[in-house]
């Protein structure tokens, strides 16, 4: 059986702000957390949070997919000044990786772009 929430009581049209909504965001969206009940907390539907992530990735227009090379040198043969992962953020810029960094670095970086 499925459980539906009635709302009932005054106006039931909220405006939030910004920085509302990016902190909501933040807390439905950090490890461990359960959307759910960061929508229930702030008397919210779980959809609300997931169209303001939408439209916020949306905002700043991340590419889902990046283009991936894979060079087939050795590693003795890679010089150390050129980078190599580049990752294009369009024109917000470049993240350079090189092959120095550790593969946890690298990771991170990677996942933070996510």
């Amino acid at each position: 059986m499925r459980q539906i929430t009635v709302m009932h009581g005054p106006e039931r049209r909220r405006r939030w702000n910004d920085e509302e909504r990016l902190r909501i965001l933040a807390e439905a969206f950090a490890p461990g957390a359960c959307v759910a009940d960061v929508a229930r907390l702030h008397d919210i539907s779980t959809a609300r949070i997931y169209t303001w992530r939408a439209k916020l990735r949306q905002q700043i227009a991340v590419p889902e997919f990046a283009e991936a090379v894979v060079a087939s040198e050795e590693p003795g043969d890679l010089v150390m000044s050129a980078p190599v992962i580049v990752v294009e953020l369009g024109s917000r810029g470049r993240v350079n990786i090189f092959a120095a960094a550790s593969p946890d670095l690298a990771a991170a970086t990677l996942k933070a772009l996510r």
